[in-house]
């Protein structure tokens, strides 16, 4: 481990020194979405359009598996490293790689067993079926090498491998990239074409960080004999995962949601809102890119008791990402109709397109600051803090909002109902913070 990073270099430095190579995967994991929808929509068919995005939930579904393992174990394998428990670092590594395929595969299977009724849920229709069910049946066979994707791509940034977690993620979206227009335009795919190139990605990484754990990490572990880890490791992991894990879960439901609610209204607002979501990601993918990359430095301060590095980070990466969300959001809002352009050139969906992206990116502020609030609940190992702010912004406070909105204001009251629930959202998390972590980090620092 780079201890030099962690113990000696300025906070400022080593924050961007581990999370400007997760930015940097980010971006072009949004790049592959971004070509992923531009190669779909380039077929003109707006049916084929919207079957893709109806299978989005089924990705952040599978996200959240990987996030469980991920996210949980990275958090506990940084203060983990802080306390010098190299020993327990190795099993709780081997735990949560083995413990991911597991998942993956289960969730699969469960995936092929009802997939007519996922399907239904998710809101295909006659027109769209076969495009939804062709892109989701490949999904459900990839499902082990997408949730394994997650485990060690989290778990070399906790020590301090973030470039290398940054070349396996970029040379898996990178591999789709390459195989999206091929399989879509040339042979004709279509919508299995995309999901082929989407687990071929993701079978690739996994190989790429395989490699990397076993010729170059010194902590990390994938021997199935370490696989054993005591019953509190075990309620840290899940303790944190879980929740990271609901926050993704609930992100799928609540898209599930806002497609049955846009349903009445037409395909084509469905079409248009699986672009704006696509392209709004890019200011998420950036924000949780920096959010995410402080991680490792949170848990380990919190582990070593380094209270006055702790309270500079707290400082900086509050003041940095403010003043990124505003400079993202003022771009975004001006750009919007270009942007829908670029992606179909079809009037109405550029129209209603461009009012659902400002309002989108008009919360993109408050979305940062529930997750950056979010990360240090969860890199100090707070279950209950976590846990609340999981099922707050794209959970049970979207899901009424949208509700009454929808029934309110109709259409409008749809596509409003993610600014208002991160209004309330961010006020929510920033009160739990300050209550249950502000005072405590920053009295030890000052003493």
């Amino acid at each position: 481990m780079e201890n030099e990073l962690f113990e000696n270099t300025p906070v400022n430095k080593a924050f961007f020194q581990l999370s400007l190579p997760l930015v940097f995967s980010m971006i072009v994991t949004m790049i592959y979405n971004l070509a992923d929808t531009y190669f779909i929509a380039a077929t003109g068919d707006t049916n084929l359009v919207a079957g893709v995005s109806l299978c989005a939930p089924i990705f952040t579904l599978l996200m959240a598996f990987g996030n469980i393992f991920g996210q949980g174990g990275t958090s506990l394998i940084s203060r983990l490293l802080g306390q010098k428990d190299l020993r327990s670092v190795r099993h709780v590594s081997s735990f949560c790689f083995y413990g991911a395929i597991l998942c993956g595969v289960l969730v699969g299977a469960l995936m092929f067993i009802f997939s007519g009724t996922m399907l239904k849920l998710l809101g295909a229709n006659n027109d769209t079926f076969t495009h939804a069910f062709n892109y989701y049946i490949v999904l459900a066979i990839g499902a082990p090498f997408t949730v394994l994707s997650f485990i060690p791509s989290n778990l070399l940034r906790a020590e301090g491998l973030s470039k290398e977690s940054m070349i396996g993620t970029i040379s898996g979206a990178v591999l789709n990239i390459i195989l999206d227009p091929i399989l879509i335009s040339v042979f004709k795919m279509g919508s299995m074409g995309a999901a082929v190139a989407t687990v071929a990605g993701y079978i690739f990484s996994d190989i790429y960080f395989i490699f990397i754990i076993l010729r170059k990490s010194r902590q990390l572990s994938l021997l199935p004999g370490e696989f054993k880890i005591p019953g509190a490791h075990i309620l840290q992991i899940f303790g944190i995962g879980i929740p990271a894990a609901i926050t993704n879960i609930c992100s799928s439901i609540c898209l599930v949601l806002t497609n049955q609610f846009l349903l009445p209204y037409g395909n084509e607002k469905i079409a248009a809102m699986g672009i704006v979501l696509k392209v709004t990601m890019v200011a998420q993918l950036i924000m949780t890119g920096f959010a995410f990359g402080g991680q490792p430095l949170i848990g380990y301060f919190y582990g070593a008791k380094k209270h006055e590095r702790m309270r500079q980070l707290l400082r900086f990466t509050f003041s940095f990402i403010t003043i990124l969300s505003l400079v993202l959001t003022a771009i975004f809002f001006v750009a919007a109709p270009v942007i829908l352009k670029g992606f179909m050139d079809s009037e109405e969906i550029i129209s209603i397109g461009t009012v659902m992206l400002r309002w989108q990116v008009a919360s993109t502020l408050m979305a940062a600051l529930v997750q950056l609030f979010t990360i240090y609940f969860q890199s100090t190992g707070r279950m209950t803090g976590s846990f609340l702010l999981s099922i707050s912004r794209q959970g049970v406070v979207f899901i009424l909002v949208l509700v009454v909105m929808a029934n309110i204001a109709g259409l409008n009251g749809i596509i409003t109902a993610q600014f208002a629930a991160d209004l309330i959202s961010v006020v929510l998390g920033g009160l739990l913070f300050y209550k249950q972590l502000y005072a405590e980090l920053v009295g030890k620092a000052k003493k």
